[in-house]
């Protein structure tokens, strides 16, 4: 199922816009201003090109993969695998996994590529491209033809969800990493603005961390163009997430951008068809000055900016009741003043 450019139309309106804001105005004539609020209700009226936009069936997607770069000591959050991690969001043993199920967001997880076999789940989607990416210091992450079959899966994915929203979360060791030495190369900035964690990081962990994707940018010094990038560095998780958004982005779904690796997987996107940033909405799941750069390339601030070190998803299950509410300026509380 190829994806156009054409097919994911910009939600530019300049008539619908003036409406959503007269809209939004009125709220704040008879209670005061809402803030932040009132853009992102605009903004989501914009999405579904409506003066009353409203969700059904929101998904929380964690897309989960293993790295070849693991192998060089890097990337283990918690002390524990990719599998092991996935087996707690698939047990409600994650703090993601309750605020989504409290929050009325299905939790579903697909896996892309972690190097061990998970048993069947009812919210597992086994979509496997390969056990773990390659390592992208000694040879490219994963081949162009793995690269674009995972982004094949993610259309997949998202064309059989039936919902209109969907959160996007990277997991699985490595994925960071992989996903920093991605933006690097498409932004053309700076490695280290990408991996610095903030002023406590431990300066021997950033130079190990340093010596190992500086390797990997080196072996792969010629590559530009964005699936070449891809396949280059990688992982799995990210591949199927362009093709996620890609194609939510065409059925005019809210794309809810969680952490570096959706950064990058949405980087990618746009790259493909640039229109597609216009369905996107960031939350931050933890705070990390590598994951402000990656917003600040968008021209984009979180909605929560809470001080947490946890899991990608976690954010946008805590943001989910905040775009609602933003909702529910435009139809709730309109319905009730008509």
């Amino acid at each position: 199922m190829p994806i156009q450019q054409s097919l994911i139309s910009p939600t530019a309106n300049p008539a619908l816009e003036k409406a959503l804001r007269d809209r939004v105005d009125r709220h704040g004539e008879i209670a005061g201003g809402l803030g932040e609020l009132e853009p992102l209700a605009v903004r989501l009226g914009l999405i579904q090109n409506s003066l009353t936009p409203r969700f059904r069936d929101p998904a929380l997607t964690l897309f989960a993969a293993d790295h070849g770069l693991a192998v060089d000591g890097i990337g283990s959050q918690w002390g524990r695998s990719t599998r092991e991690q996935a087996l707690l969001a698939l047990q409600n043993r994650l703090p993601l996994a309750v605020f989504a199920r409290l929050q009325g967001l299905q939790l579903v997880l697909v896996d892309c590529g972690i190097a061990e076999a998970l048993a069947p789940h009812a919210r597992l989607l086994a979509r496997k491209i390969a056990h773990g990416t390659r390592n992208a210091r000694v040879t490219a992450a994963m081949s162009l033809e793995q690269a674009h079959a995972g982004v094949r899966v993610g259309m997949e994915v998202a064309d059989k969800l039936t919902g209109n929203v969907l959160a996007c979360a990277g997991m699985g060791q490595g994925s960071d990493e992989s996903s920093s030495l991605v933006l690097a190369r498409l932004m053309d900035c700076p490695l280290r603005d990408f991996v610095i964690s903030g002023p406590d990081m431990r300066q021997d962990d950033l130079a190990h961390l340093l010596n190992v994707l500086q390797a990997a940018q080196a072996r792969h010094r010629n590559v530009n163009d964005p699936m070449e990038v891809l396949a280059a560095f990688g992982g799995f998780e990210t591949a199927v997430m362009v093709g996620a958004m890609l194609v939510a982005a065409s059925k005019r779904s809210l794309i809810i951008v969680d952490g570096m690796t959706a950064c990058a997987a949405l980087k990618i996107a746009a790259k493909i068809a640039p229109p597609v940033t216009d369905y996107a909405v960031f939350c931050r799941s933890h705070g990390h000055r590598g994951l402000d750069e990656a917003l600040a390339m968008f021209h984009a601030s979180a909605l929560l900016e809470l001080g947490m070190d946890s899991a990608d998803g976690t954010g946008a299950a805590l943001a989910w009741p905040m775009i609602r509410s933003a909702a529910a300026l435009l139809t709730d509380l309109n319905e009730l003043n008509a």
